[in-house]
């Protein structure tokens, strides 16, 4: 069964659409699986998950997506429930969505505010609750190899790699902070006391010893 959909744009990952409220929202992991389709829109944002076509497994569930033309189609589904008709329901999506006119989508700046896409959602929704209908299953006997090329991964593998990236990250910027000896507080409080006064010591010692040899030159003289 189709239970959460997401529709992203891939250029910043922002969620544009989650169509109407299912039944998994009953349930209190809901919004940890809707966390988690998120976390996998800002990752195929930042080109981290390349594929175009991806299933994704979590638990007992897993997450299908679809990236077109910038736009990012996620669903999730039961283990269970047929991967070829979870993309077909995808592919529908993806249709629809063509038919609105790329300048409007590009405008959107909140988080799932493009309402006009919900109730299609559910409409296409309601299609696919059926997997025996005689349309879904003339759908599952057509083009049987067409899930070859489909990459599938476990999400406990993408949240590794992100956080490998986090910590080379942090590896890579520490050493560059504190190079510098003047990166600490205590340095900078001894420099901004002592550097006037060394300042003015230097010159009292530059006119004392120009003075003595002032003198001498008169004594000689």
């Amino acid at each position: 069964m189709v239970k959460l959909t997401i529709v992203g744009r891939v250029s910043d990952g922002l969620p544009l659409a989650q169509g109407p409220r299912y039944t998994i929202e009953e349930n209190n992991n809901f919004l940890f699986y809707k966390q988690q389709a998120e976390f996998i829109l800002k990752e195929i944002s930042k080109g981290a998950l390349a594929h175009s076509k991806m299933t994704i497994h979590i638990d007992h569930h897993c997450f299908n997506h679809l990236v077109d033309n910038g736009i990012i189609f996620i669903t999730l589904c039961d283990s269970s429930y047929p991967r070829k008709l979870a993309f077909h329901y995808l592919q529908d999506l993806q249709k629809e969505f063509e038919k609105f006119d790329n300048r409007l989508v590009e405008k959107i700046t909140r988080p799932y505010s493009f309402v006009k896409f919900d109730s299609i959602i559910g409409n296409i929704r309601r299609q696919y609750i059926d997997t025996r209908t005689q349309a879904n299953l003339s759908k599952l006997n057509a083009n049987r190899k067409q899930d070859v090329d489909i990459v599938t991964k476990h999400i406990s593998e993408i949240l590794e790699r992100r956080q490998n990236a986090e910590i080379s990250d942090r590896i890579f910027v520490t050493p560059q902070t504190v190079s510098s000896i003047w990166s600490s507080p205590r340095l900078e409080v001894i420099a901004l006391k002592w550097t006037p006064i060394t300042t003015i010591v230097v010159v009292a010692v530059v006119l004392l010893w120009a003075s003595l040899v002032l003198t001498d030159h008169i004594i000689i003289s």
